[in-house]
């Protein structure tokens, strides 16, 4: 028997003693929720992606390699919802944590509640956008928001005080705990993350702010990106914003 006949036996025995790799399952669209979307004449599949429940303990651009990257083509855009990247940036306010003002207490009396969320509609919520915004700023959107009112025009609260008050996420009997007991702001510097996410996983990435009442993109990676246009293709928020454990998702451009 010679030594190369004795090598060929060893690695045949040390390969087939080898894990094979487990094949990925396959993305589907969460309960509801629609998989493909046409705009402009050019179908797009909009995939969920689960992860475990993310905190102040992991870093979105790991959480992004781990659960996001084995999936992603060259031209997809991975989009990752704004609660999942404040929620790793520690930007989930317990509520026994935070102490309202008598005006927060005020405001938020004068807050149109919905189905949807409750938003600035309870006293900590509306602390909250205080301490974000500043008082004056506050003043001054609640002020034009009566105006507004008188106009049966809504949303001007929100074109005052701006996005770091209209992404803060109040505590909602639909969200996984212990964020159902938190309020969640807007994340910080949300360009940059999307940057330090596509430099990580060699794909384009955008950091969103859906529900179901619509959204905003308020994160890109790359600045040629359109904001509006894709702001569009998620308005059906294909995320959910109940217990799907689907922070993000990856944006896919179908070929004919």
């Amino acid at each position: 028997m010679t030594d190369t006949n004795y090598s060929e036996s060893y690695d045949t025995e040390d390969k087939s003693q080898q894990e094979k790799p487990k094949e990925l399952p396959e993305l589907q669209a969460n309960t509801g929720k629609n998989r493909i979307l046409e705009r402009e004449n050019v179908k797009f599949e909009r995939l969920p992606i689960r992860t475990h429940l993310i905190t102040a303990d992991d870093d979105i651009c790991d959480v992004a390699e781990k659960y996001a990257m084995p999936y992603l083509l060259p031209d997809d855009i991975l989009f990752i919802s704004e609660k999942a990247v404040a929620c790793s940036q520690g930007r989930a306010i317990p509520l026994n944590e935070i102490k309202p003002r008598k005006l927060a207490v005020f405001l938020s009396k004068y807050v149109t509640k919905t189905k949807h969320g409750i938003g600035l509609g309870i006293p900590e919520t509306m602390e909250m956008a205080i301490r974000e915004c500043g008082v004056l700023r506050i003043l001054l959107a609640a002020f034009i928001s009566v105006i507004g009112k008188l106009f049966r025009q809504k949303g001007w609260f929100y074109l005052v005080a701006g996005q770091k008050a209209a992404s803060i996420d109040g505590p909602t009997s639909g969200t996984i705990p212990p964020y159902n007991k938190c309020v969640v702001l807007a994340p910080d510097k949300p360009d940059k993350v999307a940057i330090s996410v596509a430099e990580r996983i060699g794909c384009r990435c955008i950091i969103v702010d859906i529900n179901d009442l619509g959204g905003k993109i308020l994160g890109v990676s790359d600045p040629t990106l359109s904001k509006d246009s894709l702001a569009k293709l998620l308005s059906d928020n294909p995320l959910g914003q109940g217990h799907q454990s689907t922070p993000m998702g990856i944006i896919r451009a179908l070929a004919d």
